[in-house]
């Protein structure tokens, strides 16, 4: 067996195709849009190259046939925030079934990131932000994967854990029905936050993007660039997250909470792409943007998928977020009855609060993906990653 670093539109392509042949026999597998990942190895198009840089491989049997890749990159604004050591990343991991293909992969990241002075490297994760690419599926197989998330075959837990790799977080998205009935503990919770008349509640409006941006930024910084590897979002990231959102944003599933007119909380729903995306095979050129259009006005798209939730720490504990979901449940299942299943993106195992918000909503764990770690020094204690008070 023989690895190759990617380094040519040949080796780009077969990177690139590998999983289009592993799983062509795979019924729940969704292809993702081709621009998507070659986008995270762009330099023009994924911005965290400005603080870091990354390298892909191919791995080829002995008849030259393509059987695995591995993805490897270093995040340095991540790379000592909340470790004990400097740690790298490696993802976009496929391989066959086989330890000794897999083992090379991951020796190929391993070195590639010791010599740039890592001592540890999480995987599967993302050259990016943590909404996408994340994290190894080890449950819930029976389930199409949502747009930009990860979906494998279950034998590649044995390849990452024979290997060494330890679980540092497990991940779960939770998922319900649209139209069943929320906790009553929600409703008590709305009740607080509603007699507090300083506390008001709406969703966007695309005419006041450059607004809401900002306001995403805040309250992204204050609830989540607190958590371990989270790095803080800048005006310029939070600007571009949005202007990729427009296209497909849906104003009525996306709300903000604000404590005097300033934000305090967020709960971004987006229509969940793949059920169009999964018509395309993967191209987004003129007949795939012809079927996407298509579906878009013709809302065939019945799921939507919970982005994120989050709400500042100084404002916990306050029936925010109960007030929060109670608004868009207002909407949703009263006025805007469009959508029949919410997915919500994956929480961390790591943060009991948000996962005791979600089971409140009444959602159940419908997958569960494992962020792996692998300490290259194999003497030094492993630790999870800690639990978010």
């Amino acid at each position: 067996m023989q690895i190759i670093e990617v380094n040519d539109k040949k080796t780009a392509d077969e990177f690139l195709l590998l999983p289009v042949k592993l799983y062509k026999d795979e019924p729940n597998w969704i292809r993702p849009l081709d621009k998507d990942i070659n986008g995270v190895f762009d330099p023009k198009v994924n911005k965290f190259f400005r603080n870091g840089e990354c390298i892909r491989w191919i791995l080829k049997d002995d008849q030259g046939k393509t059987i695995g890749r591995i993805a490897a990159f270093i995040n340095q604004k991540t790379v000592n925030k909340d470790n004990d050591q400097p740690t790298g990343g490696v993802g976009f991991f496929e391989c066959i079934n086989d330890q000794e293909a897999a083992n090379l992969l991951f020796d190929a990241g391993k070195k590639w990131l010791s010599d740039k002075g890592m001592e540890a490297m999480d995987g599967p994760i993302n050259f990016g932000d943590r909404d996408t690419w994340w994290g190894l599926l080890v449950d819930g197989f029976d389930r199409p994967p949502n747009y930009q998330c990860n979906y494998n075959f279950s034998y590649y837990e044995a390849l990452f854990q024979n290997y060494g790799f330890e679980v540092y977080f497990k991940q779960f998205t939770f998922g319900r029905l649209v139209m069943d009935p929320l906790s009553d503990r929600l409703y008590e919770k709305a009740a607080i936050a509603r007699q507090n008349a300083d506390y008001t509640f709406r969703h966007i409006e695309k005419k006041y993007l450059k607004k809401y941006a900002e306001d995403f930024r805040t309250v992204y910084n204050d609830a989540w660039a607190r958590h371990p590897g989270v790095a803080e979002m800048s005006s310029l990231q939070a600007n571009a997250i949005i202007k990729k959102m427009k296209p497909i944003m849906d104003e009525k599933i996306m709300w903000f909470g604000y404590h005097n007119d300033k934000p305090v909380g967020f709960y971004i729903n987006i229509p969940e792409l793949n059920q169009v995306f999964k018509h395309v095979n993967g191209k987004l050129n003129l007949i795939g943007k012809l079927k996407f259009l298509y579906h878009k006005l013709m809302k065939t798209n019945k799921k939507m998928i919970g982005l994120v939730f989050g709400i500042s720490p100084e404002h916990q504990g306050k029936g925010v977020d109960g007030a929060l979901i109670m608004a868009i449940r207002d909407v949703i299942q009263e006025t805007y009855t469009r959508y029949e299943q919410l997915e919500m993106n994956w929480i961390g195992d790591f943060n009991p609060k948000m996962i005791k918000v979600v089971e409140q909503v009444g959602g159940d764990v419908v997958k569960t993906h494992h962020t792996f770690r692998y300490l290259f020094d194999r003497t030094k204690e492993f630790k999870r990653m800690p639990i978010k008070n």
